[in-house]
């Protein structure tokens, strides 16, 4: 499984919401959990937002983790949680709004391989209490790790 598509202008997502960008890369930076932050393709035009979660959080056989956060300007999002594994390859799973086919706008591909999807309920989709839901979530992943 991959992020949506890149194009801002597919699906009808709209271009990318740099303001939302920026506000999230800045909670990021200062989350426990993050090692490091950057936009691509850079600050000044921001379309995707990387972020690394630290390393030292994860027991063996974990070896990486990220997320990659995708923001737009109509307030949909992709927001995608990524697990490198030694013994599994890659764990992952996606936070999603954007008109679809399979689902509903709001959506969520669960892991272990993001390949199935089931609608999802959010209380909001502004874009803190979204954060705050995904990095609940990844939390709990590294809790149920160890």
């Amino acid at each position: 499984m991959g992020p949506p598509s890149e194009d801002p202008t597919a699906d009808s997502t709209g271009p990318p919401d740099r303001q939302t960008l920026r506000l999230l890369e800045r909670r990021l930076a200062s989350d426990p959990l993050v090692a490091e932050t950057l936009f691509e393709p850079d600050p000044y035009e921001p379309r995707l937002l990387r972020t690394r979660i630290d390393d030292e959080r994860y027991p063996d056989p974990a070896t990486a983790a990220r997320i990659d956060v995708r923001w737009f300007t109509t307030d949909d999002f992709s927001i995608h949680y990524l697990e490198d594994r030694a013994d599994e390859g890659h764990w992952e799973c996606r936070w999603d709004r954007h008109p679809n086919t399979h689902n509903a706008r709001v959506h969520f591909h669960e892991p272990p391989t993001g390949a199935a999807v089931t609608d999802l309920e959010l209380s909001s989709i502004h874009p803190l209490e979204v954060y705050s839901t995904v990095v609940t979530a990844i939390e709990q992943r590294i809790q149920d790790l160890w």
